[in-house]
């Protein structure tokens, strides 16, 4: 080889080392500019997880606090309503009283209906009047009767719709308000 070409050789590996030393240099700078970005975009990830956790945090607790007065309204109309049956149980008992009272003094007109006249005209028309005073001493008594065990159910069907509309109410924070009017 000749001199010229071995100083060609020599640009040619300096500019070689020159081409291969900025490359380095660039690629090292690209690592780190990337680096960089990843370590600020983690930083990113990071703050934005911590803010999404207290953000959690706290909805759960609002949430909690809600069902736990959901609760305690559904509690305390669920104990009214017992307090309401036990009521209408004991009006209920002093009603059957009342009503057997009236059952009585029924079969006690009834019973007084049945007359024995000498004159036998009279006998068979007291007859007559005693078996039509004991059908509707009955008819009174079962239709009484009957009219208890309504008045009972409709009380009772009453109580339960009242504390459904009451939870209800609650539970959606109409608190007392229906169809725009206070209760």
């Amino acid at each position: 080889m000749t001199a010229l070409q071995w100083k060609l050789l020599g640009y040619a590996g300096a500019v070689l080392l020159a081409v291969l030393a900025c490359g380095g240099a660039l690629y090292g700078a690209y690592r780190h500019g990337e680096t960089t970005a990843d370590l600020r975009w983690q930083a990113k990830a990071a703050d934005q997880q911590a803010l999404q956790a207290k953000a959690r945090a706290a909805a759960e607790g609002n949430a909690r606090t809600e069902e736990q007065r959901r609760q305690t309204a559904a509690n305390e109309v669920g104990n009214d309503a017992r307090r309401e049956s036990a009521a209408l149980a004991a009006d209920v008992a002093g009603a059957d009283g009342a009503g057997q009272r009236v059952r009585d003094a029924a079969d006690a007109f009834a019973a007084g209906a049945s007359c024995r006249p000498s004159d036998p005209g009279i006998a068979r028309r007291g007859e007559a009047a005693t078996r039509a005073a004991m059908v509707l001493s009955e008819l009174f008594k079962r239709a009484d009767q009957r009219a208890g065990e309504l008045a009972a159910a409709y009380d009772r069907a009453r109580i339960a719709g009242l504390a459904c509309e009451r939870t209800y109410d609650a539970l959606t924070n109409k608190q007392g308000k229906r169809n725009g009017i206070t209760k």
